[in-house]
């Protein structure tokens, strides 16, 4: 064999894997900053965020409950090997705790992902400023292709965008014999988009009134009882009777008999029809997109939303919603170079979409979705289908052809937010609404002491070890020492480097996980070491001894570090939280001590083989082996 060579390898192994750790996955600030792991919450405490489910009528069930919680639990994976706690408290609240400062990466984990697919009927302008203010100019819409700004909510876009609006679009697909060879779907762009933006001297819209903690818990019923209060009799009456949004290009002060209505508050607004919250001239934006979590989820019923917060939308019923959406996943768009989420629906989910395609496709110029597409993007060659996830529409894009292929959802998406998106879409929508309850910060303090009695601990024990090893072992002590040392390098840079690229969290669990894998590892020595001996109290020499005695031992280490491979992985793939933290420790530590196994402790091995030091009994740590084989020659 050729010891050099092997050694090579795994000095060459130790430079890719540190020029990753210092240059690769994000890495920033100084070489000390560079090689610091990713700490869990016991070590440097965290962020523990609590989601309170809105009850709306009755409390949510047991069952809905622990399906909320596995959903976010598989949300919080997502975001990488981060051995967070998700546990239920009580009937309707979820705890989740994160290492480190979370907030970003908990803002949105009790979002609902209800993805719904509804038919574009209506639109109107914002012009609560105006009817409540009648001297001031209105708004006015102009519209401009390709100005929107990127779509707010959760799963969206960042409103930093180019300024291209999301769009739905079919990825073109081979043509077929039986479909008769047609062409490759086209896409559903929108030709034009809005710019609902009022003029330099409008007002601002009022923002909605501050949420009453009393109608927490309210039904429908006494919602409805406390807006007609604060409206009167009257006024309702009048809008109530309403068909259309009212109109203020002829009568400024059309609008002034509803100035009540600003006054509601987001739930008694939810409370409404929606054909009262889109006729109603002085209900804002803002108070619509203060509605409830859930407000317009519901499948069988118009709604109403805002688009790009200059616009509210009337929409049709959901034909096409998020569980006909067989697998979301991120992609990054080769021709445009921007991230997308690729949609391949399910075979009943596809025929729906497909249908609604047609309707929108199909549609003539008397229409209402025709009309209403006029009037939101000043120009109209079909009917647009909104693409809506949960209170926020992404993009209303008018559909150009009847599709039927896997379909895109568009944006000034990052592979974070495309990833995020996909992920919550694949996930499953949640089955109960949450509220964002009170957040704080955990502290280590008590990790931390646990931490250093630990290391101490691990300390003595190693230096016991290498002590043993030393004294009974001597030269051959020295390869145990050496081999544990590069298996720590290798261990150390692996957990840095994967804690910046894929989460990895180290906590108490994962540096016990370490410790029993250096367990394993004195076992292959003791192993390698014995069988060494017994090789030289046979009769052979030294050089020839050594490769003799790790072709025996090899398969032996091969399936004892096998066999704690697989268990780790099992641990891994049934258990969660902490001891899934151990047993990635573990078995990623065993991985990487074979490595050294045959990189290092072989080779090293094979050069000692020919040193006059190993061929002596005080040096080597071979001892009374070589004696006795010296006095059997001599004799």
């Amino acid at each position: 064999m050729h010891p050099g060579r092997q050694l090579g390898v795994l000095g060459l192994v130790f430079v890719v894997l540190y020029l990753l750790v210092f240059f690769a996955g994000g890495a920033k600030g100084s070489f000390t900053d560079r090689l610091e792991p990713k700490l869990g919450l016991d070590l440097v405490g965290g962020t523990q965020a609590t989601y309170i489910a809105s009850q709306q009528g009755a409390p949510p069930t047991q069952e809905a409950m622990e399906t909320a919680r596995q959903i976010i639990e598989s949300r919080v994976n997502a975001l990488g090997v981060s051995e967070a706690e998700v546990v239920i408290q009580g009937n309707n609240t979820i705890v989740v705790s994160l290492a480190g400062e979370a907030d970003d990466q908990l803002k949105d984990l009790s979002q609902a992902a209800n993805m719904r697919f509804r038919l574009l009927t209506g639109t109107t302008i914002d012009v609560s400023a105006a009817a409540l203010n009648p001297a001031a100019p209105s708004p006015a819409v102009s519209a401009s292709a390709g100005a929107a700004p990127a779509a707010s909510g959760s799963a969206a876009p960042s409103a930093a965008a180019s300024g291209e609006a999301p769009a739905v679009t079919s990825q073109p697909s081979a043509p077929t014999g039986g479909q008769g060879g047609g062409a490759p779907a086209p896409s559903t762009e929108p030709s034009a988009a809005p710019s609902a933006t009022p003029e330099a001297s409008a007002p601002a819209p009022a923002a909605a009134p501050a949420a009453d903690p009393s109608q927490k818990n309210a039904t429908k019923e006494e919602l409805l009882a406390s807006a007609k209060k604060k409206v009167g009799d009257k006024v309702w009456a009048q809008a109530e009777k309403l068909t259309a949004p009212v109109d203020l290009s002829t009568d400024a002060e059309a609008g002034l008999p509803y100035k009540a209505f600003a006054q509601l508050t987001g739930a008694e607004v939810n409370a409404l029809t929606p054909a009262m919250q889109f006729n109603v001239p002085t209900i804002s934006c803002s108070q619509l997109d203060a509605r409830p979590n859930g407000a317009i989820d519901d499948v069988n019923a118009e709604v109403v939303a805002c688009y790009q917060g200059g616009a509210k939308v009337k929409l049709d019923k959901a034909k096409v919603v998020g569980d006909d959406i067989k697998e979301a996943s991120p992609q990054l768009d080769q021709t445009q170079n921007q991230w997308v989420v690729s949609l391949d629906f399910t075979s009943e989910g596809q025929t729906k979409w497909t249908e609604l395609t047609r309707t929108a496709f199909n549609a003539t110029s008397t229409d209402p979705c025709f009309v209403a597409v006029q009037s939101l993007y000043g120009t109209a060659d079909h009917c647009a289908v909104a693409v809506v996830l949960d209170k926020s529409i992404l993009s209303a894009p008018q559909i150009q052809g009847v599709l039927s292929g896997q379909s895109q959802i568009t944006g000034d998406f990052t592979a974070a937010s495309a990833k995020e998106l996909a992920d919550q879409l694949n996930f499953g929508a949640i089955p109960v609404t949450f509220e964002a309850g009170p957040a704080q910060t955990v502290s280590a303090t008590l990790g931390l002491q646990q931490l250093e009695a630990g290391l101490l601990a691990a300390a003595i024990g190693m230096g016991l070890v290498a002590i043993y090893a030393f004294f009974y072992y001597r030269l051959l002590g020295s390869v145990i020492f050496l081999s544990l040392g590069l298996s720590a390098l290798l261990t150390f840079g692996a957990l840095v480097f994967l804690g910046r690229t894929l989460g990895y969290t180290l906590t108490l669990a994962g540096i016990a996980g370490f410790i029993v894998s250096l367990g394993v590892a004195a076992d292959s020595f003791v192993i390698y070491f014995e069988r060494l001996k017994d090789e030289i109290h046979e009769g052979r020499t030294p050089r020839s001894a050594v490769p003799r005695a790790w072709h025996r031992a090899r398969r032996t280490i091969i399936s004892a570090n096998t066999i704690t491979i697989l268990c780790a992985v099992v641990l891994y793939i049934v258990s969660i939280g902490a001891v899934q933290g151990f047993a990635f420790a573990l078995g990623l530590s065993t991985v990487l001590d074979l490595v050294v196994v045959f990189l290092f402790r072989h080779p090293i091995m094979t050069m000692l083989a020919s040193t006059k030091a190993f061929l002596s009994p005080r040096v080597s740590g071979l001892g009374r082996v070589l004696r006795n084989r010296t006095d059997v020659k001599e004799a």
